[in-house]
């Protein structure tokens, strides 16, 4: 049971996928970067998220996307947690879209 567990979580760890795209945010006046991000996002498919995000490069405003993303549990809250604290030590602004709303 546990090795079939294990080979499991490594088959679907790469279920989750992220893009960067700078744009113009209107209601902020600021040019911005959104990290959208796609699938399914749980201990195995999260761990190395963290490591994605471009934190000096990116401006002063950074939208996370995740509204075609499932958060399955707590170790990629944890893992949003530790990129919303590297981007305030940069002393930047981090919006996170999508987090609660339900996905089917």
């Amino acid at each position: 049971m546990v090795t079939a567990t294990v080979l499991l979580a490594r088959r679907v760890a790469h279920l989750a996928t992220m893009d960067r795209v700078g744009e113009f945010v209107p209601e902020f006046g600021v040019e911005a970067v959104r990290y959208s991000i796609y699938g399914e996002m749980f201990l195995a498919s999260s761990n190395d998220l963290v490591y994605q995000f471009e934190y000096s490069h990116d401006p002063d405003l950074v939208i996370i996307d995740l509204i075609k993303a499932h958060v399955w549990d707590a170790s990629t809250v944890a893992t949003l947690d530790a990129v919303v604290t590297k981007y305030e030590r940069r002393g930047k602004t981090l919006r996170i879209i999508g987090l609660n709303e339900k996905k089917c």
